[in-house]
Protein backbone atom coordinates (compact mmCIF):
# COMPACT_ATOMS: atom_id res chain seq x y z
CA UNK A 1 0.00 0.00 0.00
CA UNK A 2 2.83 2.39 0.88
CA UNK A 3 4.54 1.69 -2.46
CA UNK A 4 1.34 2.45 -4.36
CA UNK A 5 0.90 5.69 -2.39
CA UNK A 6 4.42 6.87 -3.25
CA UNK A 7 3.90 6.01 -6.94
CA UNK A 8 0.64 7.99 -6.98
CA UNK A 9 2.18 10.93 -5.13
CA UNK A 10 5.16 11.00 -7.48
CA UNK A 11 2.89 10.96 -10.52
CA UNK A 12 0.72 13.76 -9.14
CA UNK A 13 3.73 15.94 -8.40
CA UNK A 14 5.16 15.27 -11.84
CA UNK A 15 1.83 16.10 -13.50
CA UNK A 16 1.78 19.43 -11.68
CA UNK A 17 5.31 20.23 -12.89
CA UNK A 18 4.54 19.33 -16.50
CA UNK A 19 1.24 21.20 -16.48
CA UNK A 20 3.07 24.28 -15.25
CA UNK A 21 5.53 23.92 -18.11
CA UNK A 22 2.96 23.11 -20.78
CA UNK A 23 -0.06 25.15 -19.82
CA UNK A 24 1.17 28.40 -18.29
CA UNK A 25 2.81 30.67 -20.82
CA UNK A 26 2.88 28.94 -24.26
CA UNK A 27 6.23 30.58 -24.95
CA UNK A 28 7.66 28.66 -21.99
CA UNK A 29 6.36 25.28 -23.17
CA UNK A 30 9.01 22.85 -24.42
CA UNK A 31 9.41 22.48 -28.16
CA UNK A 32 8.26 18.95 -29.13
CA UNK A 33 11.28 16.88 -30.17
CA UNK A 34 9.94 14.37 -32.66
CA UNK A 35 13.37 12.86 -33.36
CA UNK A 36 14.26 11.74 -29.83
CA UNK A 37 13.45 8.47 -28.09
CA UNK A 38 13.78 8.28 -24.31
CA UNK A 39 15.46 4.89 -23.86
CA UNK A 40 14.45 3.05 -20.64
CA UNK A 41 12.45 6.14 -19.74
CA UNK A 42 11.11 4.55 -16.54
CA UNK A 43 14.59 4.72 -14.98
CA UNK A 44 14.46 8.52 -14.78
CA UNK A 45 13.37 10.19 -11.54
CA UNK A 46 10.00 11.14 -13.02
CA UNK A 47 9.15 8.64 -15.79
CA UNK A 48 7.36 10.23 -18.77
CA UNK A 49 7.41 13.69 -17.17
CA UNK A 50 11.16 14.26 -17.27
CA UNK A 51 11.02 13.39 -20.98
CA UNK A 52 8.03 15.66 -21.53
CA UNK A 53 9.74 18.53 -19.74
CA UNK A 54 12.35 18.28 -22.52
CA UNK A 55 9.69 18.01 -25.25
CA UNK A 56 10.51 14.38 -26.10
CA UNK A 57 7.75 12.62 -28.07
CA UNK A 58 8.81 8.97 -27.73
CA UNK A 59 9.26 7.04 -24.48
CA UNK A 60 10.03 3.43 -23.62
CA UNK A 61 8.52 1.18 -20.96
CA UNK A 62 9.72 -2.38 -20.20
CA UNK A 63 6.93 -4.67 -19.02
CA UNK A 64 6.95 -7.82 -16.87
CA UNK A 65 3.83 -9.91 -16.34
CA UNK A 66 3.55 -10.57 -12.60
CA UNK A 67 0.36 -11.96 -11.04
CA UNK A 68 -1.74 -10.66 -13.91
CA UNK A 69 -0.27 -7.15 -13.82
CA UNK A 70 2.13 -5.50 -16.25
CA UNK A 71 4.82 -4.08 -13.96
CA UNK A 72 7.35 -1.66 -15.45
CA UNK A 73 11.01 -2.51 -14.79
CA UNK A 74 14.05 -3.69 -16.70
CA UNK A 75 13.80 -7.18 -15.21
CA UNK A 76 11.52 -9.36 -13.12
CA UNK A 77 13.78 -8.92 -10.09
CA UNK A 78 13.44 -5.13 -10.23
CA UNK A 79 9.64 -4.81 -10.26
CA UNK A 80 7.79 -2.90 -7.55
CA UNK A 81 4.13 -3.26 -6.52
CA UNK A 82 1.87 -0.70 -8.13
CA UNK A 83 4.40 0.46 -10.73
CA UNK A 84 2.29 -0.64 -13.69
CA UNK A 85 2.09 0.36 -17.33
CA UNK A 86 -1.20 2.09 -16.54
CA UNK A 87 -0.03 4.06 -13.49
CA UNK A 88 3.30 5.12 -14.95
CA UNK A 89 2.26 5.86 -18.56
CA UNK A 90 -1.25 5.22 -19.82
CA UNK A 91 -3.19 6.98 -17.06
CA UNK A 92 -1.08 10.17 -16.96
CA UNK A 93 -0.98 10.22 -20.76
CA UNK A 94 -4.76 10.07 -20.92
CA UNK A 95 -5.06 12.84 -18.34
CA UNK A 96 -2.68 15.12 -20.22
CA UNK A 97 -4.23 14.34 -23.60
CA UNK A 98 -7.66 15.24 -22.25
CA UNK A 99 -6.34 18.49 -20.81
CA UNK A 100 -4.40 19.36 -23.97
CA UNK A 101 -7.20 19.02 -26.49
CA UNK A 102 -6.38 15.57 -27.83
CA UNK A 103 -2.58 15.67 -27.92
CA UNK A 104 0.09 14.84 -25.38
CA UNK A 105 1.51 18.33 -26.06
CA UNK A 106 -1.08 21.00 -26.75
CA UNK A 107 -1.17 21.52 -30.54
CA UNK A 108 1.74 19.08 -30.72
CA UNK A 109 2.50 16.04 -32.89
CA UNK A 110 1.45 12.45 -32.18
CA UNK A 111 3.66 10.64 -29.67
CA UNK A 112 5.07 7.13 -29.39
CA UNK A 113 5.02 4.59 -26.53
CA UNK A 114 7.53 1.79 -27.09
CA UNK A 115 6.57 -1.27 -25.01
CA UNK A 116 9.45 -3.69 -24.46
CA UNK A 117 8.46 -7.26 -23.54
CA UNK A 118 10.57 -8.70 -20.70
CA UNK A 119 8.29 -11.68 -20.09
CA UNK A 120 6.95 -14.37 -22.41
CA UNK A 121 4.89 -12.92 -25.26
CA UNK A 122 2.37 -15.77 -25.30
CA UNK A 123 1.25 -14.94 -21.76
CA UNK A 124 2.07 -11.22 -21.71
CA UNK A 125 0.48 -10.04 -24.95
CA UNK A 126 -3.13 -11.10 -24.19
CA UNK A 127 -2.96 -9.08 -20.97
CA UNK A 128 -1.38 -6.11 -22.73
CA UNK A 129 -3.92 -6.17 -25.55
CA UNK A 130 -6.84 -6.03 -23.09
CA UNK A 131 -5.21 -3.09 -21.33
CA UNK A 132 -4.51 -1.20 -24.56
CA UNK A 133 -8.10 -1.74 -25.64
CA UNK A 134 -9.19 0.18 -22.55
CA UNK A 135 -7.14 3.15 -23.77
CA UNK A 136 -8.31 3.06 -27.38
CA UNK A 137 -9.57 6.63 -26.98
CA UNK A 138 -5.96 7.91 -26.90
CA UNK A 139 -4.20 5.27 -29.01
CA UNK A 140 -3.69 4.80 -32.72
CA UNK A 141 -5.82 1.84 -33.80
CA UNK A 142 -6.20 -0.25 -36.93
CA UNK A 143 -9.67 -1.53 -37.85
CA UNK A 144 -9.70 -4.07 -40.70
CA UNK A 145 -6.60 -2.44 -42.13
CA UNK A 146 -7.77 1.16 -41.76
CA UNK A 147 -5.62 3.28 -39.50
CA UNK A 148 -7.15 5.75 -37.04
CA UNK A 149 -4.46 8.10 -35.79
CA UNK A 150 -4.46 8.64 -32.05
CA UNK A 151 -2.51 10.90 -29.75
CA UNK A 152 -0.13 8.03 -28.94
CA UNK A 153 0.98 5.08 -31.06
CA UNK A 154 2.01 1.94 -29.16
CA UNK A 155 4.96 0.00 -30.62
CA UNK A 156 5.83 -3.53 -29.44
CA UNK A 157 9.51 -4.38 -29.11
CA UNK A 158 11.80 -6.85 -27.36
CA UNK A 159 10.38 -10.39 -27.08
CA UNK A 160 7.13 -9.27 -28.70
CA UNK A 161 4.54 -11.51 -30.39
CA UNK A 162 5.13 -12.38 -34.02
CA UNK A 163 4.01 -10.36 -37.01
CA UNK A 164 1.62 -13.19 -37.86
CA UNK A 165 -0.10 -12.97 -34.46
CA UNK A 166 -0.44 -9.19 -34.37
CA UNK A 167 -1.10 -8.79 -38.08
CA UNK A 168 -3.97 -11.29 -38.00
CA UNK A 169 -6.03 -9.14 -35.64
CA UNK A 170 -9.02 -7.48 -37.28
CA UNK A 171 -8.76 -4.66 -34.76
CA UNK A 172 -5.38 -3.93 -33.22
CA UNK A 173 -4.03 -1.38 -30.81
CA UNK A 174 -0.29 -1.56 -31.48
CA UNK A 175 2.31 -1.97 -34.20
CA UNK A 176 5.66 -3.79 -34.16
CA UNK A 177 9.28 -2.68 -33.96
CA UNK A 178 11.17 -4.70 -36.57
CA UNK A 179 14.80 -5.79 -36.79
CA UNK A 180 17.03 -4.92 -39.71
CA UNK A 181 16.71 -8.34 -41.32
CA UNK A 182 13.02 -7.56 -41.87
CA UNK A 183 14.06 -5.07 -44.54
CA UNK A 184 14.68 -8.02 -46.85
CA UNK A 185 11.16 -9.36 -46.19
CA UNK A 186 9.50 -5.93 -46.44
CA UNK A 187 6.47 -6.52 -44.18
CA UNK A 188 3.65 -3.94 -44.35
CA UNK A 189 4.82 -0.61 -42.95
CA UNK A 190 1.48 -0.19 -41.19
CA UNK A 191 2.32 -3.30 -39.16
CA UNK A 192 6.08 -2.68 -38.79
CA UNK A 193 6.55 1.12 -38.93
CA UNK A 194 9.81 1.09 -36.96
CA UNK A 195 13.13 -0.57 -37.71
CA UNK A 196 15.46 -0.86 -34.69
CA UNK A 197 18.83 -2.47 -34.22
CA UNK A 198 21.67 -2.70 -31.73
CA UNK A 199 24.40 -0.33 -32.90
CA UNK A 200 27.27 -2.75 -32.29
CA UNK A 201 25.75 -5.36 -34.62
CA UNK A 202 26.33 -3.06 -37.59
CA UNK A 203 29.09 -0.66 -36.58
CA UNK A 204 32.47 -0.75 -34.84
CA UNK A 205 32.75 3.02 -34.42
CA UNK A 206 32.23 4.06 -30.78
CA UNK A 207 31.68 7.78 -31.10
CA UNK A 208 35.28 8.93 -30.74
CA UNK A 209 37.12 10.61 -33.60
CA UNK A 210 35.78 10.61 -37.13
CA UNK A 211 33.31 7.95 -38.19
CA UNK A 212 34.94 5.75 -40.87
CA UNK A 213 33.65 6.54 -44.35
CA UNK A 214 32.66 2.92 -44.98
CA UNK A 215 30.52 2.83 -41.83
CA UNK A 216 29.00 6.21 -42.65
CA UNK A 217 27.97 4.88 -46.07
CA UNK A 218 26.56 1.75 -44.47
CA UNK A 219 24.50 3.85 -42.05
CA UNK A 220 23.03 5.86 -44.91
CA UNK A 221 22.24 2.70 -46.89
CA UNK A 222 20.27 1.28 -43.94
CA UNK A 223 18.37 4.53 -43.47
CA UNK A 224 17.63 4.89 -47.18
CA UNK A 225 16.30 1.34 -47.46
CA UNK A 226 14.12 1.79 -44.39
CA UNK A 227 12.73 5.08 -45.66
CA UNK A 228 12.02 3.57 -49.09
CA UNK A 229 9.81 1.07 -47.27
CA UNK A 230 8.14 3.80 -45.20
CA UNK A 231 9.77 2.94 -41.85
CA UNK A 232 11.46 4.92 -39.12
CA UNK A 233 14.99 3.98 -38.04
CA UNK A 234 16.38 3.76 -34.49
CA UNK A 235 19.66 2.36 -33.16
CA UNK A 236 19.94 1.39 -29.52
CA UNK A 237 23.21 1.08 -27.70
CA UNK A 238 24.87 3.74 -29.88
CA UNK A 239 27.38 6.06 -28.21
CA UNK A 240 25.29 8.64 -26.37
CA UNK A 241 27.20 11.80 -27.22
CA UNK A 242 27.04 14.83 -29.51
CA UNK A 243 29.51 13.37 -32.01
CA UNK A 244 27.26 10.37 -32.59
CA UNK A 245 24.06 12.42 -32.55
CA UNK A 246 25.56 14.54 -35.33
CA UNK A 247 26.24 11.46 -37.47
CA UNK A 248 22.74 10.11 -36.83
CA UNK A 249 21.17 13.42 -37.73
CA UNK A 250 23.27 13.84 -40.87
CA UNK A 251 22.26 10.34 -41.98
CA UNK A 252 18.55 11.19 -41.39
CA UNK A 253 18.14 8.56 -38.65
CA UNK A 254 14.62 9.28 -37.44
CA UNK A 255 15.00 8.72 -33.71
CA UNK A 256 18.03 9.46 -31.54
CA UNK A 257 17.94 6.81 -28.83
CA UNK A 258 19.19 8.41 -25.62
CA UNK A 259 19.43 8.30 -21.83
CA UNK A 260 20.74 11.89 -21.75
CA UNK A 261 17.50 13.82 -22.08
CA UNK A 262 18.88 17.24 -21.23
CA UNK A 263 21.97 16.68 -23.37
CA UNK A 264 19.94 15.88 -26.50
CA UNK A 265 17.59 18.78 -25.83
CA UNK A 266 20.55 21.17 -25.65
CA UNK A 267 22.12 19.61 -28.77
CA UNK A 268 18.95 19.94 -30.85
CA UNK A 269 18.30 23.50 -29.66
CA UNK A 270 21.40 24.57 -31.59
CA UNK A 271 21.22 21.92 -34.32
CA UNK A 272 17.56 21.07 -35.03
CA UNK A 273 16.40 18.51 -37.56
CA UNK A 274 14.99 20.04 -40.76
CA UNK A 275 11.21 20.51 -40.52
CA UNK A 276 10.77 18.33 -43.60
CA UNK A 277 12.23 15.31 -41.78
CA UNK A 278 9.53 14.99 -39.11
CA UNK A 279 8.93 11.26 -38.60
CA UNK A 280 5.61 10.11 -40.10
CA UNK A 281 2.98 7.96 -38.40
CA UNK A 282 2.00 5.19 -40.80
Amino acid sequence: MRAKFHVLLGCLLAIVLVRMALASDPTDAPVPLTHVHAHNDYEHKHPLFDAMACGICSVEADINLVDGQLLVAHSRSAVKPGVTLQSLYLDPMRKLITQNGGRLYRNGPPAWLLIDFKSRPDSTYPVLRKILQQYADILTTWDHGKMHQGAVTAILTGDHPSEDVVGAEEVRFAAIDGKLDALDRNPPAALVPWMSSQWSLSFKWRGRGAMPDAERRKLRQIVDKSHQQGRLVRFWGAPDNATTWTELQDAAVDLINTDDLQGVKKFLSSRPYPDSSTPPHN
